[in-house]
């Protein structure tokens, strides 16, 4: 069982900045992959970001390339994404996301991918 927590979230303006985190506990050693995932009301959860093991390859959705970066610091069983340059649209309940996936770092952002998930943290952009 793998137990996952997420950290971060809050009210900001557009083009400002928040570190989201997320912290993984209980069996984590078999988690090849995690990510980030959105959702915002009346709308579907979306794949935002994803790493591999090892943090080598990253994979974002085309909306955050440029503003977002995703992370992991293993020794701490951390997962992070860094978000810069927010906009409105950027607003949803994001999601964390850990799982034992093969394949190519694109794969990555279907959640039907991952066994495991966080609880949320909320994040809204004004205008």
């Amino acid at each position: 069982q793998v137990v996952l927590v997420e950290s971060g979230g809050g009210s900001v303006q557009a083009g400002g900045s928040l570190r989201l985190s997320c912290v993984a506990s209980g069996y984590t050693r078999n988690l090849t992959r995690m990510a980030w995932f959105r959702q915002a009301p009346g709308k579907e959860r979306e794949g935002v970001a994803t790493i591999s093991t090892g943090g080598s390859f990253t994979y974002y959705v085309d909306s955050v390339k440029g503003r977002f970066t995703i992370s992991r610091d293993n020794a701490k069983s951390t997962l992070y994404l860094q978000m810069n340059s927010l906009e409105p649209e950027d607003t949803a309940l994001y999601y964390c996301a850990a799982g034992r996936i093969l394949g190519s770092i694109s794969v990555g952002l279907m959640a039907a991918n991952y066994a495991y998930w966080g609880q949320g943290t909320q994040v809204t952009v004004s205008s």
